[in-house]
């Protein structure tokens, strides 16, 4: 896991590994010129015999002038590689909301790139590009950057998976007439496919939500959570797939009635899909991270809350991923007083099933 911490003159980013107990903090990079974002955030990711981190460093010319930095670890995380940028056009715009996956030999990036908003009126794009090394640090060079979809939300995350060996890469997709579905696009031989919507919803919005997609897969089978609020209805729905994304079924909605989003998901072995979420609670800022488990029919367990927070944007976007078969591991920020990083590990033998 990974997480910025402020320091004297900047902050750094540091990850620890988590095996029955966490592993002394070891730092990946250090600096004044983070970009710092409640929602465009860094990230750490196992890919073949390497770690890759991501993180966002500021450019000089604006508040949303900033780009993208991977660096790589051959030893477990204990040392990490020189900084590398996937994006080469040097334009003081906006690079993030990146995800990293590996397939193959590949080791990938995709991110959101500003710069066709050089021109106040350009769009957003979804790029990906192959890293230098390959999943064993091989003489394998950089792939090209790759326009995957040319007009998508501005600010929401991206998810990746590999499903039965095909990359698939999760957005929020921004059509005419400002409709912001969830779209997939899946990586097919040497291509990627048009991207196609998970359910079209039909949410029409003005803005970018700040919302993005959570994607979980094992084996063939991929599960979709995301938020949408179509005619001003906010929920959570989960959708699945057990073509590798190819097509999705109707999609499960699994809120109590005030969803603020920010979705996790994860797949169990029993084929149903455990789903995290932010809900309001009573008045103010409180909220609580529920969780639910769902079968790909949208049979549903009874919701559980796993921890309370709020619904300010210090609270972040919760994270969970699965430790084994029978246990999740959550971690999320306290933006209280005397917060920080909080993380817990839940069983969930008999927990909700649907």
């Amino acid at each position: 896991m990974s997480w910025l911490e402020p320091v004297p003159g900047g902050h750094r980013l540091a990850a620890a590994r988590f095996d029955g107990s966490w592993t002394d903090p070891v730092t990946i990079a250090e600096g004044d010129g983070f970009f710092v974002n409640w929602a465009d955030f860094p990230s750490i990711r196992a890919a073949g015999d390497r770690l890759v981190a991501h993180w966002l460093w500021r450019g000089g010319q604006g508040t949303y002038d900033y780009g993208v930095r991977l660096s790589w670890s051959e030893d477990g995380g204990a040392t990490w590689s020189a900084p590398w940028t996937p994006h080469e056009d040097g334009t003081p715009t906006e690079h993030g909301f990146v995800s990293v996956f590996a397939a193959g030999n590949a080791v990938w990036a995709a991110w959101l790139d500003g710069r066709a908003m050089v021109d106040p009126s350009g769009p957003m794009s979804l790029r990906a590009r192959s890293l230098p090394g390959g999943t064993t640090m091989g003489p394998v060079a950089a792939g090209p950057e790759t326009v995957l979809d040319g007009r998508v939300c501005e600010c929401c995350q991206t998810s990746a998976v590999v499903a039965a060996g095909i990359p698939v890469v999760a957005f929020r997709d921004r059509a005419e007439g400002e409709v912001r579905d969830i779209h997939v696009t899946r990586r097919l031989g040497d291509g990627w496919t048009e991207s196609a919507p998970v359910h079209e919803d039909g949410w029409v919005i003005g803005g970018c939500p700040v919302n993005g997609p959570a994607m979980a897969a094992l084996d063939e089978r991929v599960a979709v959570a995301w938020f949408t609020a179509p005619e001003g209805e906010a929920q959570v729905n989960v959708a699945f797939s057990a073509d590798t994304a190819a097509t999705f079924g109707p999609p499960a909605r699994l809120d109590l009635g005030r969803p603020l989003g920010r979705t996790g998901v994860i797949l169990l072995g029993d084929g149903s899909a455990l789903v995290t979420w932010l809900e309001e609670e009573g008045a103010g800022t409180a909220a609580s991270i529920m969780s639910r488990r769902v079968a790909p029919d949208g049979t549903k367990g009874e919701p559980r809350r796993l921890a309370t927070t709020e619904s300010a944007r210090a609270s972040g976007f919760p994270g969970i991923a699965p430790l084994g078969e029978g246990s999740l591991l959550l971690a999320w920020t306290d933006p209280g007083d005397g917060g920080g990083v909080r993380v817990a590990v839940f069983e969930l033998d008999g927990w909700g099933a649907p």
